[in-house]
């Protein structure tokens, strides 16, 4: 990844967050604009993907206890059920280009998007 983005700052703890959950690959704490009564981004420490394709396709394991890790804070969260959200590219939502995942929880709808 070649610009800094606020994540990187997070995982290299220059932004301080309230961390729900972190194991030796990935972080997860509330996003700072709620679009849902639970919303929690979870990322990989790593700051080298931009987007999920990307991580998918170079550490598959990290993507999978991205999920692992956001099923778990449904779990405790929320009553387990959740929307998992990636946006992958600008014109798709995406604003911070370190990939990312959104644990929505909390009353959605199903035609309900807002996550960002």
């Amino acid at each position: 990844m070649a610009a800094e983005t606020v994540f990187g700052k997070i995982v290299s703890g220059e932004i301080p967050v309230e961390v729900l959950a972190e194991t030796d690959r990935v972080l997860a704490f509330p996003d700072m604009s709620p679009q849902a009564p639970v919303h929690i981004l979870v990322i990989p420490k790593s700051t080298a993907y931009e987007n999920v394709a990307e991580l998918a396709a170079a550490e598959p394991e990290t993507l999978a206890e991205m999920i692992s890790v956001a099923n778990d804070l449904a779990k405790e969260h929320a009553n387990g059920d959740y929307r998992l959200v990636f946006n992958s590219g600008a014109t798709a939502g995406q604003t911070v280009f370190h990939v990312h995942a959104h644990v929505l929880a909390g009353n959605l709808e199903e035609r309900s998007l807002g996550a960002s």
